[in-house]
């Protein structure tokens, strides 16, 4: 299996997509709007995924967090909102936030398990930060490292509730950046006492299925290499000090914190530990230089694939329009 999930181009797969997704044998797929128009097309597209990839347990990722990060939208499917809403409700009543972001992120899964999808990069454990970079925001839960952790506990529950597999991100913490990494590098200069921080949602969460890295430097770990091509930063911050031993991915290899073209990015990516390059783009020139330097996954990687994709279902009654109530109805109390 090879060591990296590609994105593909349009609502359909393409001939020529078809042919390369069947030799390639890849990962997995991610998803965009530009791959989404109804339930039949995106159902069609996920099933289409699953026949050519052979396997039935072949992730499919989104990125369907709520508020401004939603591939699925309105009219089609109803528009969720930002992870930072439950904050609010939390200062004042923690239970409830927790019961309201866990059937928020129930309502979420029941959505895309109806049309295949059967990975959300979601929770987002990044801690927000004063005067850093909106580009994680209202992504974020809360600014409280332990409000983050608890919240993000809650989303990963409700996800997992429905066979959706949870991805937390961005490890080791994207909340104190100054810049956006799609446009450039951002370099995170605070001391390894003071990411103490940002570490502790995913210590908390470190039995998490999936976890994807940013592209971010910290200097106090790595002061030449973004996290997502740091092997000291993959290996002795995530895998050692976090203790996160679930599947790892990068980011997306597209975005412009890294150097190099996308093959170079790709092989950079898995060589420095993450199990699998994240490659979102959809272009086929790019997928097909990838493929022929990216080495296969690892039996290490391979056996962390098939736990993650073994989440255990519950058997909890409450359908999508019963979580949505519910949530509404708590976070009214805020």
């Amino acid at each position: 299996m090879q060591a990296c999930i590609y994105g593909l181009e349009g609502p359909a797969l393409s001939d020529d997509e078809r042919a390369f997704f069947k030799d390639a044998n890849a990962c997995g797929y991610i998803l965009f709007a530009r791959n989404i128009e109804n339930r039949e097309q995106l159902k069609s597209l996920t099933d289409d995924l699953r026949d050519i990839s052979g396997r039935n347990d072949v992730p499919i990722l989104i990125d369907q967090e709520g508020g401004r990060v939603a591939r699925m939208r309105a009219p089609e499917w109803m528009d969720f909102p930002p992870m930072g809403v439950f904050e609010a409700l939390y200062d004042k009543a923690p239970s409830s936030a927790l019961e309201a972001a866990r059937v928020n992120a129930r309502a979420l899964g029941l959505m895309l398990a109806d049309v295949g999808i059967n990975v959300d990069c979601l929770p987002v454990l990044d801690v927000r930060q004063q005067g850093a970079d909106q580009i994680v925001g209202d992504r974020s839960l809360a600014g409280n490292p332990l409000w983050v952790a608890s919240l993000g506990r809650a989303v990963m529950r409700g996800l997992h509730s429905t066979g959706v597999v949870s991805v937390v991100k961005h490890m080791p913490g994207h909340g104190r950046a100054l810049v956006d990494s799609h446009k450039e590098t951002p370099t995170v200069t605070a001391t390894g006492p003071e990411l103490d921080d940002d570490l502790f949602p995913f210590e908390q969460l470190n039995d998490a299925p999936m976890g994807m890295v940013a592209h971010v430097i910290y200097t106090a770990w790595d002061p030449d290499n973004v996290a997502s091509q740091s092997p000291t930063v993959i290996g002795d911050i995530i895998r050692e000090r976090i203790g996160f031993d679930g599947f790892l991915m990068s980011d997306d290899i597209n975005m412009e914190a890294l150097d190099g073209d996308a093959a170079e990015r790709a092989v950079r990516t898995v060589k420095a530990g993450n199990d699998v390059a994240l490659h979102c783009s959809g272009k086929l020139d790019e997928m097909q230089a990838i493929a022929a330097c990216i080495p296969a996954m690892s039996t290490r990687a391979e056996m962390r694939l098939a736990a993650a994709m073994a989440i255990d279902v519950d058997d909890e009654r409450l359908d999508f329009a019963e979580c949505v109530a519910k949530r509404d109805e708590l976070l009214a109390l805020a």
